[in-house]
């Protein structure tokens, strides 16, 4: 019996559901119920947001993260294991959309692509912290509960957040935005500048984006145009092959024999460089480039698993690694892309429609999973080719390095006109150059 096989028999009897034979389907389920909760709170949280703002449905989500987290510790049967994790999964989306709004709507326009790839490495630190978490604490349900408790101190501590003066102006929260405008001055050392904010100059600054914001958009925009319609498809398509490709080979690391703590900890360290290149690659590249490589190299990996014999684990792990590091790429430059790709006035409902869709594909990939048992091949064919589709939609995807951002439908509409005749431009160029060089010729004659 392998180490996996020896982990995965120890795991089952630990939880004492008996999720052995058959029932073994019913961990599958529960990690594909576990996802249905990360999905449905995009959904609602996200919605919530808008409506009560950024900071109490963070603070909220901390909150049901740590008490969903705590029961599941002590479930004393499946199903109501299942509830938990369900609840935990929408904690979970909660803190990461209301983080990711807050991140985007405080920091400066220059510095938005580094603090996203940045706040990946949070979550790369997570990857590093758990395996050895789980190796010295063996039993699942005293991991459970350490990994939850923490999180009433974030709750404790989100209290301090401000809330974005973005969303508080747009509300109509005026006054309160200018003060909590005031403190974040006051916090950064420059007191006297906040002094000196008036709220007539804030709603000055903000005028173009409260003008936007009266006007009422929904999801049918999406596909009111055929740039926005080839935009929505192909990006849809990529999200969804990217998170039903990642889960596959996160949640497979047994499958491939060697020490289940060892091969998480690889699985986190290919993070570290696969974010750094794909910071410099978007940077240089552009994220058309990058975003279509990066899904089809995954591909590429995760159907030659299918070809490696099983006895060779390093190669098999090799592959998975590299794959794996691969669709991490793709999620950062995705996050960036689909922001500069949608204009201003409907950029949150696209960024909430794609989120959508790679929760339905890591939602489905334990699903496809079972399919092992009738091929063992199976999983692999269909999470290679739906990752070589993404990788190809991205290909028909417009470029936006040092393009400004589009504010309006008719922006990216006009945008998509001009890219699509970048060879005009430097004919012209030329032939206005030769104009001047005409009568030249005519002062020729004395010399």
């Amino acid at each position: 019996m392998t180490d996996g096989r020896r982990s995965r028999s120890k795991y089952q009897r630990g939880l004492g559901w008996d999720l052995v034979c058959d029932s073994n389907k019913l961990k599958e389920m529960a990690q594909s119920i576990f996802m249905a909760g990360i999905l449905i709170g995009g959904l609602v949280l996200g919605d919530l947001s808008d409506r009560f703002g950024r900071k109490p449905i963070l603070t909220c989500s901390y909150l049901l993260l740590a008490a969903s987290g705590s029961g599941a510790a002590f479930s004393p049967t499946l199903p109501i294991y299942t509830v938990f994790r369900f609840l935990c999964g929408c904690g979970i989306s909660g803190i990461t959309l209301s983080t990711t709004i807050l991140s985007v709507e405080w920091v400066s326009t220059r510095m938005r692509a580094i603090k996203s790839i940045s706040l990946g490495y949070f979550y790369t630190s997570g990857q590093f912290i758990l395996p050895g978490l789980a190796y010295a604490i063996p039993q699942w349900r005293w991991l459970q509960l350490t990994v939850s408790i923490p999180f009433f101190a974030f709750f404790l501590l989100s209290w301090w957040l401000p809330e974005s003066v973005r969303w508080m102006i747009l509300s109509g929260r005026s006054s309160k935005a200018l003060k909590t405008f005031r403190q974040v001055a006051a916090f950064n050392g420059k007191k006297e500048e906040g002094e000196a904010l008036s709220l007539e100059e804030i709603k000055l600054n903000l005028q173009k984006e409260i003008t936007l914001a009266k006007a009422k958009h929904s999801i049918a925009d999406l596909f009111r145009t055929p740039t926005l319609r080839r935009v929505t498809s192909c990006l849809s398509l990529a999200w969804f092959s990217t998170g039903f490709a990642y889960y596959s080979l996160a949640m497979g690391v047994e499958e491939f024999g060697v020490n289940l703590y060892v091969l998480q900890l690889i699985f986190g360290g290919v993070d570290v460089p696969a974010k750094f290149i794909t910071m410099v690659s978007i940077s240089y590249l552009g994220r058309h480039t990058t975003e279509a490589v990066v899904l089809l190299l995954a591909g590429g990996c995760i159907l030659s698993l299918i070809f490696v014999p099983s006895d060779l684990l390093t190669l098999r792990t090799a592959l998975a690694v590299f794959g794996k590091g691969c669709l991490s790429s793709s999620f950062s430059c995705l996050f960036l892309y689909t922001s500069e790709l949608y204009p201003t006035v409907i950029r949150q409902t696209g960024m909430g429609i794609n989120n959508l869709w790679t929760r339905v594909g890591s939602m489905t990939a334990p699903l496809v999973k079972i399919t092992g048992e009738l091929k063992p091949f199976l999983p692999n064919v269909i999470f290679g080719t739906i990752a070589l589709l993404g990788g190809s939609a991205a290909l028909f995807l417009p470029e936006t390095l040092n393009r400004p951002l589009p504010e309006t439908v008719e922006d990216l509409e006009n945008w998509s006109l001009q890219a699509k005749e970048p060879k005009q431009e430097p004919e012209a160029e030329n032939a206005s150059q030769r104009i001047p060089l005409q009568p030249c010729e005519l002062d020729l004659g004395p010399n």
